[in-house]
């Protein structure tokens, strides 16, 4: 599906994680009593998985993408509508362009893939998550990360990747390594 498919908020079926409309959905399953609360559990969770305690939010990103988040707009409120989510939708996007806005590098990228291609450990070989857990989400990049690229990359490349507005992609060699590459121009 290309990232800003809509059709899932309108049928219920299974939301996929890797585009908009999933990852908005996402939002409210994060634990916490607020979204700021939510959006801090998620930045945490970033900087263990990326081993960087120095990742932060990127202020000048969160507010253009609060600004002109029209389309993610108008997909939450057909998840609301739809009852995939029932939070306030600016509250829930308000994490969502948290989340979209969080700041991190090459280095990042690859240490998080890392930790997916080694079934949530980390380089120290602490358990960061189960091992099920790296499965499903290498399994979801496989089949989605790239969106409505993703089976041609599968063909091409051959493993689990993300992709982000922003020109970063993160990809996974299972039980080998985790690669992380920036490109302003990853396609037309």
């Amino acid at each position: 599906d290309a990232f800003n498919y809509s059709d899932q908020a309108l049928t219920g079926a299974h939301i996929n994680p890797m585009i908009n409309t999933g990852a908005i959905a996402l939002c409210t399953l994060i634990k916490g009593d607020t979204y700021q609360e939510k959006f801090e559990r998620l930045l945490q969770l970033t900087r263990r998985l990326a081993g960087n305690d120095s990742i932060c939010l990127n202020e000048t990103v969160y507010r253009s993408e609060k600004a002109t988040g029209s389309k993610n707009r108008a997909l939450a409120y057909l998840l609301k509508t739809y009852g995939m989510i029932r939070d306030d939708v600016e509250e829930v996007l308000d994490c969502y362009f948290r989340a979209c806005s969080i700041r991190v590098d090459c280095k990042d990228l690859a240490r998080i893939a890392f930790v997916l291609s080694n079934k949530g450990k980390d380089f120290m070989g602490n358990e960061l998550f189960p091992a099920r857990y790296a499965h499903y989400v290498n399994a979801v990049m496989m089949t989605c990360g790239m969106y409505d690229g993703s089976g041609e990359f599968a063909v091409k490349v051959g493993v689990p990747a993300k992709s982000g507005v922003g020109g970063g992609i993160m990809a996974v060699v299972p039980t080998r390594m985790g690669i992380g590459i920036y490109s302003p121009a990853l396609d037309a």
